[in-house]
């Protein structure tokens, strides 16, 4: 092991040995380099001739880059061209933790990590995976989840789904997950994802502290929890009842052996899904700067190692949209329009008619609704009905239908549920 992962590893250990008992075999051994090429090209920075980085650069000092890209683009060309950190950019990342306070006000003053950014929050997810996760390892997720898991937990990392009902008696099934952790040996792995993909399901604000119990319940007999936070859909959410912020919030404040680990970024919160720029931060309860800085440094060596940095002009772009006065404006008017369409398919989905083929799984937030059909119709033959009759599509998962009404028009809302319909009693009709 290096010297410089072993430094790291102390540190964590001095600070809280839960959270080194939580890691990897990979997250024991990986470290941000401090020295060699990045050191040397560090100290080389200013100086009159710089032979270090693997950069070009024009005469005049300025990165190289073809006139025709530098055009397109309405930044300075440093802040375009050259490579980012693998941390990310700084600017940026702390803009982002200001956000996380913003918009999770019961966090108050608690100290986090500072975020790691990553190339998207699938790319968050896997460096999660890569940090806490070994061969073998259990990982407890609701049954109703985004198929990357499967790739990135089990075929990526070689750890073991293990699935627990979401649902029971229309709300979250706190006795499905405790049974689950209960049952885990070793360290627990836990993901949650709200709102849900692909339900659309945020629990109430009863039913978060009731997931926050469970998991006192098992720190408190002496487990260690690293419970894996997939914000994606953050900040869309609209019923009152619904708790409307990060369970990171709860969980960053909870116990010594439960380390909170938040995935998120810009790309649903902020509509620019090709940008692929998230983010991963810390919280645990006492987590000290010198510990978090030391997962800082672990996060920052998996990105290097894997994918080198993330794309500096998605960070520019971004920093300069939330320096915008604008910005929280712009925000306000898209969750509008999304907010518009979750109240026109509730209100679609209460006509008594469908009730006889399918009704809706609970939904409160996020891009998805899900429908389960009634005994008798299969899903996939439905969604093939609907392809090649109605020019409709929509996803399947087992016999639930999965609408993203994100991507409908709030006025073909209405004929899409209608299709459904449709195509319901033309399959029966055969």
């Amino acid at each position: 092991m290096d010297q410089q992962a072993i430094t790291l590893n102390d540190v964590i250990l001095k600070n809280n040995p839960s959270v080194f008992e939580l890691l990897s075999d990979r997250g024991k051994n990986i470290f941000f380099p401090k020295l060699g090429i990045l050191a040397q090209s560090a100290q080389a920075k200013g100086k009159d001739i710089n032979a270090t980085i693997g950069e070009a650069v024009e005469d005049n000092g300025h990165p190289m880059h073809l006139a025709e890209l530098g055009q397109l683009v309405n930044l300075p060309d440093t802040s375009v061209f050259p490579y980012a950190p693998s941390f990310g950019k700084p600017d940026l990342r702390n803009s982002w933790k200001s956000f996380i306070y913003k918009k999770n006000p019961s966090l108050g003053e608690t100290t986090i990590s500072l975020p790691i950014a990553t190339n998207g929050i699938t790319h968050g997810i896997s460096i999660s995976s890569y940090l806490f996760v070994d061969e073998g390892d259990s990982v407890i997720v609701p049954d109703l989840y985004w198929e990357n898991y499967s790739l990135i937990f089990e075929n990526n990392y070689l750890g073991e789904i293990q699935t627990f009902p979401l649902f029971h008696n229309g709300g979250f099934n706190h006795d499905g997950l405790e049974k689950m952790m209960e049952e885990s040996k070793g360290k627990i792995i836990l993901v949650l994802n709200f709102p849900n993909n692909p339900s659309g399901f945020t629990p109430l604000v009863n039913e978060i502290n009731g997931i926050v119990d469970l998991l006192a319940v098992q720190a408190n007999k002496g487990k260690k929890i690293v419970v894996l936070i997939d914000d994606a859909y953050f900040g869309l959410v609209y019923e009152k009842e619904v708790y409307t912020e990060s369970i990171f919030t709860k969980l960053s404040t909870l116990h010594e052996n439960i380390l909170a680990v938040k995935l998120d970024g810009a790309t649903k919160e902020d509509y620019v899904w090709g940008f692929r720029v998230g983010f991963i931060t810390y919280g645990v309860k006492n987590g000290t700067i010198a510990l978090y800085e030391a997962l800082e440094n672990k996060t920052a060596g998996a990105v290097r190692g894997n994918i080198s940095n993330i794309s500096h002009l998605s960070q520019s772009l971004l920093q300069k949209v939330y320096a915008s006065e604008n910005y929280d404006k712009s925000k306000e008017e898209k969750f509008n329009i999304l907010h518009s369409r979750y109240v026109k398919i509730r209100e679609v989905l209460a006509n008594p008619k469908f009730s006889r083929y399918f009704s809706a799984l609970p939904f409160n937030s996020g891009y998805f609704m899900c429908i389960e059909l009634k005994d008798g119709l299969i899903a996939e033959e439905i969604r093939k009905i609907l392809l090649e009759k109605y020019s409709t599509g929509v996803i399947v998962f087992g016999n639930l239908i999965r609408i993203a009404f994100s991507a409908v028009p709030e006025a073909k809302i209405s004929q899409l549920i209608e299709n459904i319909h449709l195509a319901c009693q033309d399959y029966l009709g055969k």
